[in-house]
């Protein structure tokens, strides 16, 4: 078959790439979780490192991946946060396994510093998007700002908060993947998530 000046060319479209946000969500959430319970003091009969596999495997691989499918649906947002925090849980977990650190050690303290500052303009661009997306990102601000202080200062309590606003943060995250879950196999808003705060652009 000839194709003329009046006929189209037939263009091969990539077949769409699903949602990968609900993933790199609940797998940030789980991670979370399972770190701040141990912040929290309430996993008392365990070895207080179940969370590090899972930040590996989970919360660092399957997050980081979430982050690559998002660069395929040119979600530069989510390709953003996803590809930094899966990076953070496994140069967290990396840091547990090699450090070898002594006993009040500083070291995670920075890195949650340096991380809170990412978070900061992440948090604020959250806004765009809609009020469940900006809810992860402000209450893991506080989470983060609790516990670098914490370990700075070397103050257990401070670190205990940050562990319990680190248990919310897990369930905010849990929350909007499940909505992103159902609302994406509904083609509707089943979960409400909200709509963007304001305009930064307007």
């Amino acid at each position: 078959m000839s194709t003329t000046d009046d006929a189209p060319a037939a263009v091969a479209q990539a077949a769409p790439v699903a949602d990968p946000a609900p993933l790199g969500l609940a797998a940030f959430a789980l991670t979370t979780f399972l770190l701040s319970a141990v912040n929290a003091g309430w996993a008392k009969n365990t070895s207080g490192l179940d969370w590090l596999g899972y930040a590996l495997a989970y919360g660092g691989l399957c997050q980081l991946l979430a982050g690559m499918w998002e660069f395929k649906n040119r979600n530069v947002f989510g390709a953003t946060a996803f590809s930094t925090y899966g990076g953070f849980w496994i140069g967290l977990g990396l840091w547990a396994l090699l450090a070898h650190a002594p006993a009040g050690t500083k070291d995670v303290g920075w890195i949650l510093l340096a991380f809170a500052i990412f978070n900061t303009y992440m948090m604020i661009f959250a806004t765009q998007l809609n009020v469940a997306v900006f809810l992860v990102f402000l209450t893991l601000e506080l989470t983060e700002i609790f516990l670098f202080i914490g370990v700075l200062a070397a103050n257990a309590n401070i670190v205990k908060i940050g562990g319990y606003v680190g248990v919310v943060t897990a369930f905010v995250a849990w929350y909007t993947s499940a909505a992103s879950v159902i609302n994406g196999m509904k083609g509707k808003q089943v979960f409400p998530v909200g709509s963007p705060l304001f305009n930064l652009g307007g």
